[in-house]
């Protein structure tokens, strides 16, 4: 296949999607970060597609894009749960029409006609693998549960760095010269960054990634591989360790390790994070802590957010999922394997439930209902603070997840 043919992209969700629930439940899955980049931007990046579209759940229409691919063009279908590389992205488009690259019968990936893709949109079918003639693909990166996310994510910040190419030090970028930046090789800050005296970046384990307009504030520390996105803040003093990612327009202070926050959401000040992904617009108050190890070493159950049922994961290292608007109090403690819906209130001096429905507002033990339009209020407030409208179809959205709380599949 020539690379100038032009060819459209469509993102589908398998029936799995539901394991990256409440993340997801305010998202499609391609929108979700690992890395530095979203799964969606990964794949527009490798393919350089004329079109792109997406499998869309109700709930989520209006609030985000899924339009009609040009009849006229062929189209590449991706599992949102594929994360490409580079002998996947060539396996991938080598495809020709109505052939598929799939794993035990799960679909990865496609190729059609625009036409079919189309139809697809209205009714995506159940089975999508047995559309094509297929071939096992068994060295593809697929991502299962949630957890995979922040497990995988090292990984995927050294792959966006080779997929985006930063420049190590743009000439606009201000990095006093008291900072201290090891192994400069790896270490790459963008447009109208700025690194302040005494920030130590320390890029020995792997790559350190600036985005334009981020600040990393005097005396903070990060260890590579970390990813600091455009318009964010590291905080004074802080101390980042690796796999970590702090989205577009975050503010992050204290102690990471590992770690994803989506954009717009904060961690300013002292506590600790470790293991964990936390949605937009997420507030954790100060002293905040999530426990990522059990007393015991024992490996963590969590919570299935489709079945209501706790699972064992297998890991060790695991601390908090936390979904979009969602708070803690100061002094907050969340528990090993804490799962927490959309749009939740977490103040005490002991520790919440280990699974948080969405909409709750919780006090130690006790869980009270977060009233919608109060809800709504605070989420209209905080959005304005950085220039975000809540418009009615994001209102919709909620309203939908409110109505469906006590259904933890909702």
């Amino acid at each position: 296949m020539s690379h100038t043919t032009p060819l459209s992209l469509f993102l589908f969700e398998d029936r799995e999607a539901v394991q990256f629930h409440p993340l997801t439940l305010t998202r499609p899955l391609d929108d979700l970060r690992i890395g530095i980049c979203t799964i969606r931007e990964k794949w527009e990046r490798v393919l350089n597609p004329s079109a792109v579209t997406r499998t869309l759940r109700d709930n989520l229409q209006g609030v985000f894009e899924a339009p009609a691919l040009p009849d006229d063009q062929e189209c590449l279908l991706i599992n949102s749960r594929l994360l490409p590389d580079p002998e996947l992205v060539a396996a991938i488009q080598a495809l020709q029409a109505g052939e598929g690259l799939s794993r035990k019968g799960v679909l990865l990936a496609g190729r059609t006609d625009g036409k079919s893709a189309n139809r697809w949109l209205n009714e995506f079918p159940a089975d999508p693998a047995s559309h094509f003639s297929l071939r096992e693909e068994t060295s593809a990166a697929l991502i299962h549960f949630v957890w995979n996310l922040f497990k995988r994510n090292g990984e995927e910040i050294r792959r966006d760095i080779s997929l985006l190419k930063p420049v190590q030090l743009d000439p606009t970028a201000r990095v006093a010269d008291s900072a201290v930046l090891q192994n400069r090789s790896e270490i790459y800050i963008g447009k109208h960054a700025v690194i302040e005296p005494g920030a130590i970046l320390m890029a020995d384990r792997g790559p350190i990634y600036i985005g334009e307009g981020a600040t990393v504030m005097a005396g903070a520390i990060l260890r590579g591989g970390t990813a600091v996105c455009a318009g964010s803040e590291i905080k004074m003093g802080a101390r980042i360790y690796g796999n970590t990612t702090v989205g577009p327009v975050c503010k992050v202070g204290g102690e990471v390790n590992n770690v994803i926050f989506h954009s717009y959401s904060n961690k300013a000040h002292d506590g600790y994070a470790g293991n964990s992904v936390f949605g937009q617009w997420c507030n954790l108050g100060a002293d905040s802590n999530t426990s990522n190890l059990k007393n015991n070493y024992g490996t963590v159950q969590f919570l299935n957010w489709n079945t209501g049922n706790e699972e064992e994961t297998g890991e060790i290292f695991m601390g908090t999922i936390m979904a979009d608007h969602s708070k803690t109090g100061i002094n907050a403690m969340l528990n090993t394997g804490t799962n927490c819906g959309v749009c939740c209130n977490l103040f005490s001096d002991g520790y919440p439930p280990k699974h948080v429905p969405s909409f709750s507002w919780v006090n130690g033990s006790r869980i009270d209902l977060y009233q919608f339009d109060k809800a709504v209020e605070t989420m209209r407030r905080t959005m304005a603070r950085r220039g975000v409208t809540l418009t009615d179809s994001y209102i919709g959205m909620m309203r939908g997840i409110f109505e469906t709380r006590e259904n933890p599949g909702g």
